[in-house]
């Protein structure tokens, strides 16, 4: 199976283009990185991930955080091979460069889609979202959605955690 054919990573690509939900980007992005080359932090994968958390930055007006993300993002996804394959690599570059210019101006957040070239993929995409229908987002919680989420799985776990390392 080609790695971008995965299931999370076309999750990835509806939270992305259809849904501009960036925050689920990051989460999936993040779930199948750990999969596929955990703790390689210039994994080309890192760069999908980066790509969507400038966007969630950008839409909140943390214009240093999305600018240090789309950098970050257009280093890896250059030239990616395999990683940007079935997607028009020209336009995500340059969408990734308009970005750069309008967050360095600091211009309002203007989403845009990632092209998708491959056929397969789109069919795919397709596919899943006619078996896993999502409602519409309320936008305010789109924005803040990583202060909005439920959180307390993550502090238990980091609790435990915590008192693990006292006891040793």
């Amino acid at each position: 199976m080609h790695p971008l054919h995965h299931t999370l990573f076309i999750e990835f690509i509806i939270h992305f283009n259809y849904e501009e939900d960036y925050f689920e980007c990051h989460e999936v992005g993040e779930e199948y990185w750990k999969m596929v080359a955990p703790k390689d932090k210039m994994h080309p994968l890192t760069g999908w991930i980066q790509l969507a958390v400038g966007m969630y930055h950008w839409r909140r007006s943390n214009y240093p955080g999305a600018l240090r993300s789309f950098i970050r993002s257009r280093v890896k996804l250059t030239n990616a091979g395999i990683w940007t394959e079935g997607f028009d690599e020209k336009q995500l570059i340059h969408s990734l460069t308009q970005a750069i210019e309008a967050v360095t101006e600091r211009k309002p957040f203007v989403p845009f889609q990632v092209a998708i070239t491959s056929k397969e993929l789109e069919n795919m995409i397709a596919d899943y979202r006619k078996q896993h229908p999502i409602d519409a987002q309320d936008p305010y919680y789109l924005m803040h959605k990583h202060r909005l989420r439920d959180r307390s799985s993550i502090i238990n776990l980091r609790e435990q955690r915590k008192r693990r390392n006292l006891e040793l």
